[in-house]
């Protein structure tokens, strides 16, 4: 079977590629993890003054850590804070990276997300002696305050990651008390793509469908795991109330491209107009800002609770954990 080169087969391969990308920028897969030390345990790093951050995640922890001068490179994934990928080499993908450039830059130790890769790059860091800490990936509350312990331990800076810990568990306190006014949860469809009327959406264990449940949303997909091409049939029967996408640019998903799709139209969503963008690092991430991202979809998602969602001050935000 010769290859569809058609216009409208090249461009769905091309916004599907990204979407793949994307989701897998922010550990769709957490279960692929290649990365571990040099000795193939987990070592402290706590000397270490020049460390290659992989995963959006892991940078806003270093950071709001106050290890930004240790910092000597990110990937591409880094968009938080700005100033991070702004300021600092950038060793490329978080699973496409490469260890010339990593070790190009003298790193004493990598700080990657659960997942990064290739084997191979992997591989030839661990030969060169390069201490690599593997933080583990776990879409919800625990998985998130596990993430700083973890950091905060091998950099040697316990006191700072309880610090951290503190004020992420003080959010998701007034997450879990904006949660209980709900009366009745609404169902959420995420769409991660729409390239000519066929939806990418969020199934189980993902991120989308954790943050979802957070917000105290239910995922109206729930009968597979990870993000897939869903049928029209799929979409009608799953009778979302509210549709939920992620902002990246130009190839982010409209309200009018999902409520003119035949299948949306017919959907409670589409009678009502229920449609939420947000950033996609800030929605999907899990790093310290989760539960402020969740107390916003939640807002969002119930009108009612609009009020309490402008007049919340995120405790992460003006915690200083740095020193």
């Amino acid at each position: 079977m010769k290859p569809d080169y058609s216009p409208w087969a090249t461009a769905s391969r091309r916004l599907i590629a990204t979407s793949v990308l994307i989701l897998a920028a922010i550990a769709i897969d957490p279960g692929s993890s290649v990365a571990v030390d040099a000795s193939g345990s987990s070592a402290p790093a706590a000397s270490a003054r020049r460390i290659v951050s992989v995963g959006g995640a892991v940078t806003e922890i270093l950071y709001a850590l106050g290890l930004e001068s240790s910092v000597v490179g990110v990937d591409t994934t880094s968009l938080y804070p700005p100033r991070a990928l702004a300021e600092k080499p950038n060793v490329g993908y978080m699973r496409q990276l490469s260890p010339e450039g990593i070790l190009g830059l003298d790193p004493q130790a990598i700080v990657a997300i659960e997942g990064s890769g290739p084997k191979e790059t992997i591989a030839v860091l661990k030969e060169a002696n390069v201490p690599i800490v593997t933080v583990p990936e776990d879409f919800s509350e625990n998985g998130l305050t596990e993430k700083i312990r973890t950091i905060a331990k091998q950099m040697g800076i316990e006191s700072r990651g309880a610090c951290l810990t503190q004020a992420v568990d003080g959010d998701f306190a007034e997450v879990r008390a904006l949660r209980a006014k709900i009366q009745r949860p609404v169902r959420v469809m995420f769409v991660m793509s729409l390239v000519s009327g066929r939806a990418m959406v969020a199934g189980r264990k993902t991120g989308a469908d954790a943050i979802i449940g957070l917000a105290g949303g239910v995922n109206a997909i729930d009968t597979y795991e990870g993000y897939k091409q869903v049928s029209e049939e799929a979409i009608v029967a799953a009778k979302p109330d509210v549709v939920l996408a992620m902002q990246r640019g130009k190839d982010s998903v409209t309200a009018e491209s999902v409520f003119t799709n035949p299948a949306f139209s017919l959907t409670p969503a589409a009678k009502t107009k229920s449609f939420v963008s947000m950033d996609g690092l800030y929605l999907l991430g899990f790093g310290p800002r989760t539960a402020a991202a969740a107390h916003d979809l939640a807002g969002a998602l119930y009108p009612e609770l609009a009020s309490a969602r402008d007049t919340w001050k995120p405790r992460v935000l003006s915690a200083d954990c740095r020193s």
